[in-house]
């Protein structure tokens, strides 16, 4: 049996490089990796040395946030609170398994009071094991319209800040009461292709793919459960 890949999360990490080109080298002549003759040249010249913690040259620099997924948090929180809405904000450094998080959101979605919306950042992990098509929010969607059971009231999305969900062309997808039954008309079997990691497959179905195209900015996922006021 194969090992099952992942698919890892995909935000940048706001470190300084301490690594070398000689540890590259060394890597590469280990494993028996083929690089170009412009890889190879460039690992050669000592000029590609990054600079290193403590290089007088990185003295004067300083870090700024301007983006960072506790504001997209915020601001989603200011939209559903002028609409009227309370907000349960989870935070943003959920993690886990795709279809594990959206369990235990759909049981949270369940106890909420109508005219809650439920929001939460981070990225979480798909552990492939079928041939489909789908990112992480994708998954998290499907696994999460599984788990509300067509509970009335409650919608979702599931979307990456950088437009791009992991390898396909959609940022996400959208959950409706009307999911499955919508799918079991359709011809699609919700269960089968999560068990396929095929959910994009599912909300192209649907029609309720989110294709918004590279943002040009990357500040984690953002997830939002709605619960309607009422179920009209």
């Amino acid at each position: 049996m194969a090992t099952p890949r992942t698919r890892p999360a995909s935000a940048p990490r706001a470190t300084r490089d301490v690594s070398s080109r000689a540890e590259a080298l060394s890597h590469i002549a280990r494993y028996g990796i083929r690089i170009s003759d412009t890889v190879a040249g460039w690992l050669a010249n000592p000029a590609s040395e990054t600079p290193k913690p403590g290089d007088p040259r990185l003295a004067r620099t300083e870090t700024r946030i301007i983006a960072a997924p506790a504001l997209s948090l915020e601001a989603a929180a200011r939209v559903a609170r002028d609409a009227g809405y309370e907000v349960l904000d989870l935070g943003d450094r959920i993690e886990g398994e795709s279809r594990a998080v959206a369990v235990e959101h759909a049981a949270l979605a369940r106890r909420a009071a109508p005219g809650t919306v439920i929001l939460s950042g981070g990225e979480t992990t798909v552990t492939i094991k079928g041939g489909g098509r789908g990112g992480r929010n994708c998954e998290y969607a499907l696994a999460l319209a599984l788990a509300l059971e067509s509970t009335p009231a409650i919608s979702a999305i599931a979307g990456d800040t950088d437009g791009i969900d992991g390898s396909e062309d959609n940022a996400g997808a959208m959950v409706f009461p009307d999911s499955l039954a919508r799918a079991a008309a359709a011809g699609l079997d919700a269960a089968k292709l999560l068990e396929n990691n095929d959910s994009y497959s599912f909300f192209a179905g649907l029609g309720d793919l989110v294709v918004t195209g590279p943002t040009l900015t990357n500040v984690n996922d953002l997830r939002a459960i709605v619960v309607a006021r009422d179920a009209g």
